[in-house]
């Protein structure tokens, strides 16, 4: 028999971390190759993490709701035969990270608070990792205290370094750090969001789950970060309409996927972009980043009616129907919940179909570090003036309105307004004799 560490996989340029949201086994349970052990979740997309070997499910380490970094062990498998052993650097590591806990334990304990004190920080907004709340909670560190340390982890997280060095601090200054007094006043200091209470009785009130509060917070920063403008411009895409409904039948029959207008967008938004590289840029501070590579976001609904926006790379090197194939499947996936984490990095752009809806127009928000952002409105019959060699007449087009929103700290209204413009240029001009 063989132990095996499960680690939390690589999700990706710029995921660093997960939290654990459902254990699919438990201690004991068989356990298939490539069999999900667990779902996990980043702050772009929802996984599963499935193991490497076949074996019994022996320990689990951490519980739901905690943080896990990539590369952490997260289970132990135990195998028939000879199997993987777990990571040599990982076990190297183990003993030195106890030796350090132990170490700043023993210098706390002089001034550490009662045996019997146990905070409970779980009604703390911020994440705490097991290793720092085990720490804190042998050092009699108090949620208030806890919470007020500078942490240099992402979004200012306290990591175990920087809980080390406090206690560090803190066991050299005792009289200001151990105060008795200090303690009792924290423990009454609120910590958990108060919630609404019905005024009638027939109100029901409803916690945000995980996704919308990212989602949340997402939006309301983007808001507050880009100065939004928008322009509208009106596209008569009777042409396209036309070429679709003759061609999407022998299109399907020879690709085995359904032809839909969003890969028509998307591969003039992709020339556009081409033509207009100031739109294909992000802001980092006071520095503006020109993306060498045109990655398109495509906001797509999730099962439980979120959004998110997977990111379709290199997006101007696919002809039509590689455009049709990548936004079929990541739209699928989306709708599936199967979407990877790397599915929705380093979009330089983003387009969303609001017309889906029946939206006409809208004005979407911009997916920030991104400076632009286009919605799709609604093709709908309407009559319009139709300029020909004999005069001008009134006929049914197939129109739609092209909302274009963009951060007017980098982009001035002639860069927004042309490229939304080009975009329009490029579908009026469709040629419908073309294949597919």
């Amino acid at each position: 028999m063989a132990k095996f560490e499960l680690k939390l996989p690589k999700m990706g340029e710029s995921v660093a971390e997960a939290t654990v949201t459902n254990w699919l086994k438990k201690v004991g349970d068989k356990i298939e190759m490539d069999e999900a052990v667990l779902e996990i979740a980043t702050d772009k997309v929802d996984s599963e993490v499935p193991s490497e070997v076949a074996g019994t499910l022996v320990e689990i380490l951490f519980n739901t709701d905690d943080v896990v970094q990539v590369g952490q062990t997260i289970a132990i498998i135990e195998t028939e035969g000879d199997a993987v052993a777990a990571t040599p650097e990982v076990k190297a590591e183990a003993p030195v990270a106890v030796a350090e806990v132990a170490k700043a334990v023993e210098v706390a304990k002089e001034t550490a608070a009662p045996a019997d004190f146990s905070p409970d920080y779980s009604g703390s907004d911020k994440f705490f990792s097991p290793l720092v709340k085990n720490i804190a909670k042998e050092e009699g560190i108090s949620l208030a205290e806890l919470e007020s340390i500078a942490g240099s982890g992402k979004d200012g997280r306290v990591n175990k370094e920087d809980l080390l060095n406090y206690i560090k601090n803190r066991g050299s200054q005792p009289a200001v750090m151990a105060t008795p007094a200090a303690a009792p006043k924290a423990t009454p200091a609120p910590v958990v969001q108060s919630v609404p209470v019905s005024v009638n009785g027939g109100d029901e009130i409803v916690e945000m789950d995980r996704m919308r509060k990212l989602i949340s917070g997402y939006m309301v920063a983007s808001v507050q970060t880009s100065a939004h403008v928008q322009s509208f411009i009106e596209v008569d895409v009777t042409n396209i309409v036309k070429w679709r409904d003759k061609v999407k039948n022998a299109f399907e029959k020879r690709e085995g996927e359904k032809l839909t207008f969003t890969p028509i967008f998307m591969e003039a938004v992709a020339k556009a972009l081409k033509d207009f590289p100031g739109m294909n840029i992000s802001v980092d501070g006071e520095f503006i980043i020109k993306r060498k590579n045109i990655n398109l976001g495509m906001a797509a609904a999730l099962p439980n009616g979120n959004l998110i926006v997977p990111v379709i790379k290199n997006a101007d090197q696919l002809n039509l129907v590689g455009m049709a194939k990548a936004v079929n499947d990541l739209g699928n996936r989306a709708k599936a919940g199967k979407l990877k984490p790397d599915d929705t990095q380093g979009g330089t752009y983003t387009v969303t179909n609001v017309g889906t809806f029946g939206s006409v127009f809208g004005t979407p928000i911009i997916n920030q570090p991104q400076v632009g952002i286009l919605a799709l409105g609604a093709i709908r019959k309407v009559p319009a003036v139709i300029e020909t060699p004999e005069g001008d007449f009134i006929g049914i087009r197939q129109k739609m309105f092209l909302s274009h929103s963009y951060d007017h700290r980098v982009v001035d209204g002639a860069l927004g307004g042309s490229f939304v413009k080009r975009v329009a240029d490029y579908l009026e001009a469709f040629d419908v004799n073309r294949d597919f």
